[in-house]
């Protein structure tokens, strides 16, 4: 690593911290429709819990799983930086037996919508009874050529982990990106509770940012924030 590589990654290091910590103010993103693309998906704007916030749902057109089904903010472009938001999911009452209330953040994501990065949450594992569920309570896919059941096959346990989460409450999740390398930090922690050291397209990919539901799932986002580090 050369000089100006190791400064780079010191300030990323700093702004990070300084994030966490409040100290610095990431830009604060609006959830107003004009804003946003919805794709495969649709959406609105609602009150939840007192609070104003943007609900989603899939397209149920769309059968394939960890597909593009997101709301994607319009002329944004991000590589590096932090992505935070806080997400809250409930089922639908046709929502299929397998449903986890799938909900997270697509990031990367190529104009075509045909690329990107995600890391999404199944609150319905976080205290299930089963081990193994609760071990699959975050993944981490790259569409379109590393869903979860192709990672899960690959290399088991390497890209989902455990946090305590439940239905029907307000999640804070921030992701982390430098790199090849995400990290997600959920509720405050100063630890993360899922650590990706190689994103699948690469450590160079820039592209949009949206907020991304899967089958089964209500999904109401508010308060996003986006700090880039360019």
């Amino acid at each position: 690593m050369n000089n100006d590589q190791a400064m780079k990654q010191a300030v990323f290091i700093l702004l990070n911290c300084l994030f966490l910590f409040g100290s610095v103010k990431a830009q604060t993103i609006k959830l107003d429709l004009k804003r946003l693309e919805p794709i495969q998906a649709s959406m609105s704007i609602q009150t939840i819990t007192g609070k104003q916030a943007l609900r989603v749902l899939k397209d149920t057109a769309v059968k394939k799983v960890d597909e593009p089904t997101f709301v994607k903010l319009k002329g944004v472009d991000f590589r590096d930086g932090i992505i935070e938001v806080k997400v809250l999911s409930r089922l639908l009452k046709d929502a299929p037996e397998y449903a986890r209330g799938f909900i997270g953040i697509a990031f990367r994501i190529d104009e075509h919508n045909s690329k990107y990065e995600s890391i999404y949450i199944r609150p319905t594992n976080g205290r299930a009874q089963d081990q193994v569920r609760r071990n699959h309570s975050i993944q981490y896919y790259s569409y379109p050529d590393y869903k979860f059941d192709v990672l899960r096959k690959q290399a088991p346990e390497k890209y989902e982990s455990y946090a305590d989460m439940e239905l029907n409450q307000w999640i804070n999740l921030r992701i982390v990106v430098k790199g090849a390398s995400a990290k997600l930090f959920i509720d405050k922690n100063p630890q993360p509770s899922l650590v990706v050291n190689d994103l699948k397209l690469g450590p160079d990919v820039s592209g949009g940012v949206a907020l991304w539901v899967e089958v089964g799932t209500e999904g109401f986002f508010t308060d996003l924030k986006i700090l880039k580090q360019d």
